[in-house]
């Protein structure tokens, strides 16, 4: 049952009785599986009235002294008030920012998350998701080589975007092209995947904006596969970690790749664009961004005593103000709210009556944690109800999804479970069967 002391709600709800007709429909429950991915749009912010953006701070001139830790606190404070705020959350330097607990879906910053802006090289992580998809069902494999063609090696040259070094007489395998988009952020080495990957760069992108409509990312669209500026092409702060979180739970076995450090190609070593992996703890992904148009932004992931955080934010007016923002922001997450488990694996929600089965009920259970998310110090009191099309018709085979369990989170939200019978209840035999179907019309006739 839910733990001691949280104040769990728990309702049962017949949807339907319907013993005269002896047999009773089930209500079917699809699995949830990633029922917390979907939820990411269930909760809508109340938008103030509309404000310009505070433009950036200008950086320090050379030989400024630089400025003590109190200073540069109450400079921070500063700027803060000058900007416009967050509708969910505490104020941030961002232009665009959100913050999501993935594991029970709510969002504990939200400032203009829904709002197109310039991907820069967050868009990456779509040509990343693309190439784990390949390399899962086995139509790639890592020592695969793919050609370096004109067009990505002359994406990074005369610039000063991110490059993998690649040169037109490489031949890199998909691993090597996969790090060097993922740790040295490679613009090169995502038109190598793209074109590998679909013969162009233009049949990549659509294949790029297939998946995001799969994915429910609503609010973007891809031009290409390294994020280069491009007409039209745009994402949200939503969608980034919504793509975060699709990459890290559809795709366990190859995230890893998003937290290492440094890599080493053509006698070249390059740390990860994500500095966050060394400065704070837990950090394992996922990527950086900057382009003159979108600004400074990073895709961040991190996990502390088994909770999971994904921050993404853009619109910062120097790589310093990125990573402090993202550590101040992340650190807030962490501290400020905690999750409680309110049903464990196996836990019984609720007891469902059985028509015409050897036991008169079965229990109801979950098979995945539920989990509240509430500021630190405060003990939710969810309201829980459990619904389903009973009494239950025997037999029943342990494991049959036979409802849902719907909880109300502090948020006023609520996110449904599926419910699942604890035990296998047989069929009653016929003289059993013949008493129950007996009492229940001569009780009816009655009353």
């Amino acid at each position: 049952m839910s733990p001691t002391g949280c104040g769990v709600q728990v309702m049962v709800m017949l949807v339907s009785w319907r013993i005269d007709r002896i047999l009773v429909a089930l209500v079917a429950v699809a699995a949830l599986g990633g029922a917390t991915i979907d939820s990411f749009a269930q909760q809508e912010p109340k938008r103030p009235a509309t404000q310009k953006p505070a433009k950036p701070a200008q950086k320090p001139q050379a030989g400024t002294a630089k400025p003590s830790a109190k200073s540069a606190k109450a400079d921070a404070a500063a700027r803060l008030e000058g900007l416009p705020p967050s509708q969910i959350g505490i104020a941030t330097l961002a232009q665009y920012a959100f913050m999501i607990d993935p594991q029970t879906s709510t969002v504990l910053l939200f400032k203009d998350a829904d709002k197109p802006m310039a991907p820069s090289s967050m868009a990456k992580m779509m040509t990343v998701y693309l190439l784990f998809e390949d390399l899962t069902s086995g139509k790639l494999k890592m020592d695969k080589r793919f050609p370096v063609s004109e067009r990505a090696y002359a994406i990074t040259r005369g610039t000063h975007s991110s490059t993998m070094f690649l040169e037109m007489t490489d031949n890199p395998t998909v691993g090597e092209l996969l790090q060097g988009i993922i740790v040295d952020s490679g613009n090169d080495a995502s038109v190598a995947v793209a074109e590998g990957m679909a013969g162009s760069e233009e049949a990549f992108a659509e294949r790029m904006n297939k998946k995001a409509k799969e994915l429910g990312l609503t609010g973007s669209v891809f031009k290409n596969a390294s994020g280069w500026p491009a007409e039209g092409q745009m994402v949200t702060a939503r969608d980034l970690a919504l793509l975060a979180w699709h990459t890290i739970n559809d795709f366990p076995e190859l995230y890893k790749y998003y937290a290492q450090q440094t890599f080493t190609f053509n006698g070249k070593t390059q740390p990860n664009r994500n500095l966050e992996l060394k400065r704070m703890p837990g950090v394992d992904g996922l990527k950086t961004g900057h382009t003159e148009e979108g600004g400074f932004g990073q895709t961040t992931s991190a996990v502390r005593n088994g909770r999971r955080l994904i921050l993404v934010l853009n619109g910062l007016g120097s790589m310093g103000d990125r990573a402090s923002e993202t550590t101040r922001l992340l650190e807030w997450g962490f501290n400020s709210f905690t999750n409680t488990t309110i049903f464990k694996p196996g836990d019984t929600v609720a007891e469902a009556p059985v028509w015409l089965g050897a036991q008169d009920t079965v229990p109801l259970i979950v098979s995945r944690s539920i989990q509240v998310t509430a500021p630190a110090g405060q003990t939710p009191n969810p309201r829980v109800v459990a619904k389903f099309d009973g009494p239950l018709p025997a037999p029943i085979a342990k494991g049959t999804k036979v409802g849902i369990a719907s909880v109300t989170l502090p948020d006023g939200r609520t996110i449904d479970y599926p419910l699942e019978a604890g035990a296998d209840v047989a069929r009653n035999g016929l003289i059993g069967r013949a008493v129950t179907l007996a009492r229940h019309y001569l009780l009816g006739w009655l009353s």
